[in-house]
């Protein structure tokens, strides 16, 4: 079974306590974006609620930045409680080395997000360095996009990738998860599933029922796969 990671953006940031006493009862990772408005011409958390949210768990943090200058916000983040800390290799790959090096000296995983458009290769010199991969199968920014199905074939050429060379590195899949590819996606080589509203918050007003029925709806997905 696959794990969920929780996007905290869509989650109700006046509950935090609330809503982490029972989000913790399920999941062992939670994804963190923060946007800088200008690589992703949104605005989302920042380091000061990163804070707030480790303050109520100590579950993994994974922190995604969407952010043109990656190095200006990694030191803020680890300090802040980030386990795993992931730049986009658009932003990095012509100091990544160095941004991969920084990321462990403050203490912290290392990961690395690619775009839809950016295929793997461009990233497959550090491959083995990195402890999170990040497949985007929607363009950054906003929820409720489609979901790109071409993604699936960079997610097995991972995967592949991962057994031939022996890395270590775990797939993760952010945007539009949810049980109309849970199955595809498991399938594919997802190890974590990063769910938003239509995987999770949006499935109940009440959390811990929508916790119990994203379970239950992954469950179902692998149940069709069998039979």
């Amino acid at each position: 079974m696959v794990t969920f990671a929780p996007s905290l953006m869509c989650m109700d940031l006046g509950k935090i306590k609330e809503q982490f006493s029972i989000m913790d009862n399920y999941m062992d990772i939670y994804h963190v974006d923060i946007m800088d408005g200008h690589f992703c011409k949104n605005m989302a958390l920042t380091p000061g609620i990163l804070k707030s949210f480790r303050e109520n768990t100590e579950k993994e943090m994974d922190v995604h930045l969407m952010t043109t200058n990656p190095a200006d916000w990694i030191e803020m983040c680890a300090q802040a409680g980030a386990t795993y800390i992931s730049p986009h290799a658009e932003t990095i790959n012509t100091d990544a080395f160095r941004t991969m090096q920084l990321i462990q000296n403050l203490g912290c995983k290392c990961g690395v997000v690619l775009n839809p458009a950016t295929p793997l290769s461009y990233v497959e010199s550090y491959l083995e360095y990195i402890d999170m991969l990040t497949i985007m199968t929607v363009d950054i920014g906003f929820a409720g996009q489609k979901f790109i199905e071409q993604m699936y074939e960079k997610i097995r050429q991972a995967k592949e990738l991962r057994e031939k060379k022996g890395y270590h590195y775990k797939i993760q899949i952010d945007g539009h998860c949810n049980k109309e590819n849970y199955r595809q996606l498991t399938e594919a080589g997802a190890d974590v599933l990063v769910v938003g509203n239509a995987g999770l918050f949006g499935l109940d007003k009440d959390l811990d029922t929508a916790c119990k029925k994203m379970e239950r709806e992954y469950e179902q997905c692998m149940l069709e796969k069998a039979v």
